[in-house]
């Protein structure tokens, strides 16, 4: 008897403490759901906020912030959280709660741009925002931020690229005239007018490579040029390449070799390409010294989206700091702007590579050592094969393309086999 008594007393305790925690659990849950969230700091907002007011916000681009008569956030878009407008259900920035008092007092809408410190960076860097407040019915204050970041960055490098190019035209047409003077002053001497019109050639040759390159910056930016793409021979792309640079590597006694895997091809705009890697190889030719040797080389890669095909383009030049290689496919950067005018640089080749690496899928990347030389390595992507027994690609002129590059200015003769990377540079005797 006294056995069952225990049993059912230990069963009314058991019960008793079920009861509790299911009445405790339900109160919880109710205290949870009665809980404000992020986007209604308080429980009666659709009783403050006018009919409609709601709708409209949530559809607006701006950050909206919606304030009472005691500067309590009423309701605040996702997007002011994100800029910190908003913290702890108060609006965080000082100017933009002032303003918002003043136009709670007289209902004048007012307007400030301000520069914000961005949330969770500690180097300084600044959101630059446009506020205006306007009253939102009687006792509330709407305010609406805009970021301008973007657009000011944008016009920072509007206003950058116009002064470039200002000053890149003004040097050679300032020297046209000045020799131009020259010439005039010296009439009379065949020799010095012979020595001034020579200079007044260089410059005029600056001054339509740079207007050229200009026009061709200008078209990669606004061109799509995969509509008109096709697959293109790398071969073809390298021999170009070089032939362009033949005359210059001559001079200099440099050696211009190419090697690699044969009869790759790239899907792009072929012009585009061909000004792209005719662009790094021309740049490697006039950074190197004399009696060196500058190597393409072209090879497959896998890659998780599709192969992609490298075009290496390695010198034994000067070299790039370190402190400057994140900054030379900029315009007009140049690492040396004196050795970049004795070349006849204009500080645009490499950053229409960028853009037409960019626009045709691909990348460009550079490696580079200070006294050793670089390597540019153009990444695109891979053509389809062609089909079996169809006929081998032209050139525009309707001849059959050329096989693997072997031009040079000297001699030609491969870098590298089909398997193995370029090697280090090491200057010729």
């Amino acid at each position: 008897m006294d056995v069952n008594a225990a049993v059912a007393a230990a069963a009314a305790i058991a019960g008793l403490c079920t009861g509790v925690i299911a009445m405790l659990a339900f109160r919880w849950s109710e205290r949870d759901q009665a809980r404000p969230t992020r986007s209604s700091m308080r429980p009666d907002i659709n009783a403050v906020l006018p009919p409609g007011v709601d709708t409209v916000l949530s559809v607006l681009r701006s950050s909206a912030v919606v304030l009472d008569e005691g500067d309590a956030v009423v309701k605040a878009s996702s997007a002011a959280y994100a800029l910190g407008l908003v913290r702890g259900g108060k609006l965080a920035v000082e100017p933009m709660l002032h303003m918002a008092r003043d136009t709670r007092r007289d209902g004048e809408i007012r307007q400030i741009e301000l520069d914000l410190p961005r949330r969770g960076t500690g180097r300084g860097e600044a959101l630059a925002v446009s506020a205006r407040v306007a009253p939102l019915g009687s006792r509330l204050v709407l305010l609406l931020v805009e970021d301008l970041t973007e657009a000011r960055r944008i016009e920072a490098v509007r206003r950058d690229f116009v002064a470039n190019v200002s000053h890149e035209l003004k040097t050679p047409v300032g020297a046209i005239s000045l020799l131009s003077e020259a010439v005039m002053d010296a009439s009379d001497d065949p020799e010095a007018v012979s020595r001034f019109a020579g200079r007044m050639q260089i410059e005029a040759t600056r001054l339509i490579n740079l207007v050229q390159e200009l026009i061709d910056l200008s078209r990669v930016q606004n061109d799509d040029p995969l509509e008109d793409a096709e697959p293109v021979r790398v071969d073809t792309l390298v021999a170009e390449a070089i032939d362009r640079c033949r005359h210059t590597a001559t001079s200099k006694q440099i050696t211009m070799a190419a090697g690699g895997t044969a009869d790759l091809r790239v899907w792009g705009n072929r012009g585009q390409l061909a000004a792209a890697l005719g662009n790094l190889v021309e740049n490697a030719v006039n950074y190197s010294p004399a009696r060196t040797r500058v190597g393409i080389a072209a090879r497959r890669v896998t890659a998780p989206r599709g192969d992609l095909i490298e075009i290496a383009v390695t010198d034994q030049g000067i070299g790039i700091p370190e402190k400057d290689r994140e900054r030379i496919f900029e315009r007009f950067y140049r690492v040396d702007p004196a050795r970049s005018r004795a070349t006849g640089g204009t500080g645009l080749g490499l950053a229409i590579v960028k853009h037409v690496a960019a626009s045709h899928g691909g990348e460009v990347s550079v490696w580079s050592s200070e006294g050793q030389g670089s390597t540019f390595t153009l990444r695109l992507p891979e053509a389809g094969a062609p089909a079996p027994g169809a006929a081998p690609p032209t050139d525009p002129a309707g001849s059959p393309s050329v096989e693997p590059a072997t031009a040079s200015a000297t001699t030609a003769r491969p870098l590298l086999d089909s398997e193995t990377a370029i090697p280090a540079p090491e200057v010729l005797p």
